[in-house]
C-alpha cells in the first residue's frame, strides 16, 4: 500500500464497502459521541467520514488530533448506520472505521477556523491566508479559476491560436497607470519596468508575420486598488490578429468569451448575440459606457423639454443655458413607493455631489396622468406628457432628474439607475449581459491645457479614409474632435471585461495622429521606438483585444471582490502581509544597484 493513501478523501463509495483503505488529510471537523470519535477527514479531492471507538488500538491517538492536524489513517471501509447517511457527499454512504492513525502534521491552536463559512478580518484572512484556501467557498473558487482558464486556453488554441510569452523585463512606457520600476545592475542608474501590459510586444509579433497570438499575460501598473482591480499585477487573456477588420475580432473572441460563461454559467442565461453599442449612445442611455443591461431602464435627454418657454423650473433651465444638459431617470412602478424611497434618492444625490434629484410621479386621476412632486407644478401638463413619451412612462410610475455639465449629468444618471434599478428590483439579475461597446472618440478637449488629446488608445485606427485624415490641419479642430476609432469594449453586467482596437499600423497615420494631439516626431522615436521603426519595414493591419481573467472568474464565481477568487492577493495598501512585502532591503543591495534612499522625515 502507499505510503499515504490508498484512496483520496473523496473517493471511497459502497462500492468500496468490505475493503481496507488508507487515508491522508486534515482533521476538518472531530466529534466526540458518547465516547465514540468522528473525525471528518478532508483533502483536495473531499472529505470521508471516519470513526474511531475504544476498541480501537488508535483510539488513544486519535483522542489527541485536533482541528486541522494532518493525519493518516488505515481501516475498513463500512456502510453508514441508517439514518446516518449524507447525500451531499459523494462519500455520504460509508464511513472508514479506523485502526491505524499516524500523526504526520501537528497544529498550532488555530488564529481562524477553516470550518464553516464565518467571516474574519481582512487582516487575518491575508495574513493566514493558506488557511483561508482551505475554506470550502475560496478554495472551490481557485479551482474554478483554473479550470475557466483551461476553457480559454483550449477555446484560442481551437480558434487557431498560438500561445506566445512576452518579456517581463521591459521598457518603461508613458501611457496608462504608474509603471513598477526595476533597478538596473549593469547599467546604473538606468531601470527596467515590469509591463503594464504585453501591449508592443504583441503588435510586434504581428510585424514579424505571426498571424494569431495569444497569452494570458500578468500585467503590472502601480495604482490604487478596489474592488475590481487587484493592487499591483493582475492577469489578461490577451490577443492580437493579422489581417482583421473590427467584425473579425468580434466574430472570433464572442464565441470563446460567450461559451466560456457558458460553460461555467451554473445554468444562468448568457447572451447569445452580443449587441452592438455606441459609445455616446451608451453614456445617454445607461449613464456609462460599462453598463449592467440586466436592468430595463434607460435614461433620456429631456434638455429641449427644460427649455420650454411655459416650463417656470429656473434651477434646470440656468443649467441649460450654460450649456448644461437634462437627463431623465425612469422608475418605473415607483409611485406606489412611500415618501421615504424618494427622500433617500434625495439624500443619496446629495452625497453624489449634487443637489438632489428632481422627480415627478405619475398617478392616473379621472382617466387622465397627473403628475405629481415638489418640481411637478413648474413643469404644465403637455411638457410632462413630453417627458413620459420620451422616457417611456405611465401612471403607476415615477421619473428622476439629473441635471449639470454633459459629464456629470451622464454620471449621476448612471449611478442613479443602478441604485433605482436595485431599489425597484428591477431585471433578472441571475443573468450574464453581455454588450459590445463600440465608436469610442478618438480625441477630446484637454481644458487645462487648451490642446486636443487622445480620448483612450494613442494606438487605435481612427475611423477615416486614411488619405483624408492625413489632410486634417488645425482648422479641422471640430471635425477632429467627431473623429472616432476602431476601438471597442466588451461589458457585462456592468463590467469593462475586454478593451482592444484595430491597431494604427500605418507610421504616416501614426505621426499624424501624435501630431494632433501634440507630439513630435521625435516623441515618437524616443517613447516608442521600436515599434515605430518596425512599422516602417512592412506591418500589416492587425487588431485586438485584452479581457481580464481576474473579472471573468470573479463574475462567475458571484464574488463581490477580486481577493475571493485570487490565490495571495495583497490588501487594499498594496502591502503582502504573509511574506512581508513591501520590504527595506541591506545598503549592500542598495549599494549593487547603485541607489540611495532619500526618504522624507516621519
Amino acid at each position: 500500500m502507499h505510503r499515504y493513501r490508498s484512496h483520496t478523501c473523496g473517493a471511497l463509495r459502497e462500492s468500496d464497502v468490505g475493503g481496507i483503505a488508507r487515508l491522508s488529510g486534515w482533521c476538518h471537523r472531530i466529534r466526540d459521541h458518547g465516547g465514540v470519535l468522528f473525525i471528518d477527514l478532508r483533502d483536495h479531492y473531499g472529505m470521508t467520514q471516519c470513526v474511531v471507538d475504544p476498541d480501537s488500538p488508535a483510539f488513544k491517538l486519535a483522542e489527541t488530533a485536533r482541528s486541522e492536524w494532518v493525519i493518516r489513517v488505515d481501516g475498513k471501509v463500512r456502510k453508514r448506520p441508517a439514518g446516518t447517511e449524507n447525500p451531499d457527499l459523494p462519500s455520504g454512504m460509508i464511513e472508514l472505521y479506523i485502526t491505524e492513525i499516524e500523526v504526520l502534521g501537528p497544529a498550532d491552536e488555530l488564529p481562524m477556523p477553516v470550518f464553516g463559512d464565518q467571516e474574519y478580518p481582512e487582516e487575518t484572512r491575508l495574513r493566514y491566508r493558506y488557511l483561508d484556501l482551505r475554506r470550502d467557498k475560496l478554495h472551490q473558487n481557485i479551482i474554478k479559476r483554473g479550470a475557466i482558464i483551461d476553457g480559454i486556453r483550449r477555446r484560442m488554441k481551437e480558434s487557431a491560436f498560438f500561445e506566445f510569452t512576452t518579456p517581463i523585463l521591459t521598457a518603461s512606457s508613458p501611457e496608462g497607470a504608474r509603471d513598477f520600476l526595476v533597478p538596473s545592475r549593469l547599467h546604473a542608474g538606468q531601470f527596467y519596468a515590469l509591463p503594464q501590459a504585453p501591449q508592443q510586444f504583441k503588435q510586434l509579433i504581428m510585424i514579424s508575420g505571426f498571424d494569431r497570438y495569444f497569452q494570458i499575460a500578468p500585467c503590472f501598473r502601480d495604482e490604487d486598488p478596489r474592488a475590481d482591480r487587484l493592487p499591483g499585477e493582475f492577469y489578461q487573456i490577451d490577443v492580437e490578429m493579422s489581417f482583421v477588420t473590427q467584425e473579425d475580432v468580434f466574430q472570433t473572441m464572442e464565441p470563446v468569451i460567450r461559451d466560456t460563461f457558458r460553460e461555467f454559467a451554473d445554468g444562468k442565461p448568457v447572451t447569445d448575440v452580443f449587441p452592438r453599442i455606441k459609445y455616446f449612445d451608451a453614456l445617454l442611455k445607461y449613464g456609462t459606457d460599462k453598463p449592467d443591461l440586466r436592468n430595463p431602464l434607460i435614461i433620456a435627454d429631456v434638455s429641449d423639454e427644460f427649455s420650454r418657454e411655459e416650463v417656470t423650473f429656473n434651477a434646470f433651465k440656468n443649467v441649460i443655458r450654460s450649456g448644461g444638459v437634462v437627463r431623465a431617470i425612469p422608475a418605473t412602478g415607483a409611485a406606489s413607493q412611500p415618501r421615504s424611497f424618494f427622500d433617500k434618492l434625495n439624500e443619496w444625490a446629495r452625497t453624489e455631489g449634487a443637489p438632489g434629484l428632481g422627480y415627478v410621479v405619475f398617478e392616473e386621476e379621472g382617466g387622465k396622468i397627473i403628475g405629481k412632486g415638489p418640481i411637478a407644478k413648474f413643469i404644465p401638463d403637455e411638457v410632462q406628457a413630453a417627458i413620459r413619451q420620451k422616457a417611456g412612462l405611465k401612471a403607476g410610475d415615477a421619473v428622476f432628474f439629473s441635471a449639470g455639465t454633459e459629464d456629470k449629468a451622464a454620471s449621476l444618471a448612471g449611478k442613479a439607475r443602478v441604485r433605482i434599478g436595485d431599489e425597484l428590483g428591477l431585471g433578472d439579475k441571475n443573468q450574464f449581459a453581455f454588450a459590445w461597446i463600440v465608436d469610442f472618440p478618438q480625441y477630446e478637449w484637454n481644458e487645462d491645457e487648451k490642446k486636443i488629446d487622445f480620448s483612450h488608445n494613442p494606438f487605435s485606427m481612427p475611423a477615416i479614409e486614411p488619405e483624408e485624415f492625413l489632410k486634417l490641419t488645425d482648422a479641422d479642430k471640430d471635425r477632429i474632435l467627431k473623429l472616432t476609432a476602431y476601438q471597442y469594449d466588451m461589458v457585462c453586467n456592468g463590467f469593462e471585461l475586454a478593451s482592444g482596437a484595430i491597431r494604427n499600423h500605418r507610421p504616416d497615420i501614426m505621426k499624424k495622429a501624435f501630431g494632433i494631439a501634440g507630439y513630435d516626431e521625435q516623441t515618437l522615436e524616443d517613447k516608442f521606438g521600436g515599434m515605430y521603426r518596425a512599422f516602417h519595414y512592412g506591418a500589416p493591419p492587425h487588431g485586438g483585444m485584452a479581457a481580464g481573467i481576474d473579472r471573468i472568474v470573479m463574475l462567475l464565481c458571484g464574488a463581490v471582490n477580486l481577493r475571493e477568487i485570487t490565490l495571495f492577493p495583497m490588501n487594499q495598501r498594496a502591502e503582502d502581509l504573509l511574506l512581508g512585502a513591501p520590504s527595506e532591503v541591506s545598503p549592500k543591495q542598495l549599494r549593487e544597484l547603485h541607489i540611495r534612499l532619500n526618504l522624507q522625515e516621519k
